[in-house]
């Protein structure tokens, strides 16, 4: 019996030792899993980031090159600008001196472009520059179908303009304007034809007001 035992005692231990491998090709296959990828230019574990690129030296961000003729608007301006904003708007807006409500003209089609014919060769006739014509006929809460804008080169000029545009409307077509404003100033006077608004300016002061702006939603025609 005793010569049995010695004789079994190496087969655990050999046993013993081939299932230790075994647990050490497991630690390896755990590790290989487990294991960070490295990046094949640095080397090093990128844990699921893109690896760390390296700075080159002596190289400087430049700044982005600034636009050439880009002008910087101060507040000062764009205060300045809100504010002939809401005075454009108050002045078209505003009703005539006597208070009335504006009534309503219902013109058809033909109408409205004779009546705008008659208003250009008016403003032609006094050489109006920059004649525009703006329909705000698809606008919404708009407070007029159309605007005429022209600009003249003095303040006698813009009242020559404004007069040539009555005279010949009365003549055209028999209407009178609903009122007309600022013939006393000679910097914006308006002629209302209660659908149809003149406005004859100043060219610095048209630049300044830029009611074109104001409905730039509007469908804009340019006379030559």
């Amino acid at each position: 019996m005793a010569k049995t035992i010695k004789k079994a005692a190496p087969k655990k231990a050999s046993a013993a030792k081939k299932a230790a491998p075994k647990k050490a090709t497991a630690k390896k296959a755990a590790a290989k899993k487990t294991a960070p990828k490295k990046d094949a230019k640095t080397g090093l574990a990128t844990l699921g980031r893109k690896a760390p690129t390296t700075k080159k030296k002596g190289v400087k961000k430049l700044a982005p090159a600034k636009k050439a003729g880009a002008k910087k608007v101060t507040k000062k301006e764009l205060d300045e600008k809100e504010a002939a904003q809401r005075e454009a708007n108050r002045i078209i807006n505003s009703s005539p001196k006597n208070k009335t409500k504006k009534p309503v003209k219902s013109r058809s089609k033909n109408e409205n472009t004779t009546l705008l014919d008659a208003i250009i060769e008016g403003l032609q006739e006094k050489k109006a520059k920059g004649i525009t014509i703006m329909d705000m006929t698809g606008l919404g809460n708009s407070v007029a179908d159309y605007f005429v804008v022209a600009d003249a080169e003095s303040r006698t000029h813009v009242d020559a303009i404004a007069d040539s545009v009555e005279f010949v409307v009365s003549k055209k077509t028999g209407e009178k304007a609903y009122h007309s404003e600022g013939h006393q100033v000679g910097e914006w006077i308006i002629v209302d034809y209660i659908n149809i608004v003149v406005h004859i300016f100043q060219k610095e002061i048209r630049e300044f007001y830029n009611i074109e702006a104001l409905w730039a939603d509007a469908e804009i025609t340019t006379i030559d």
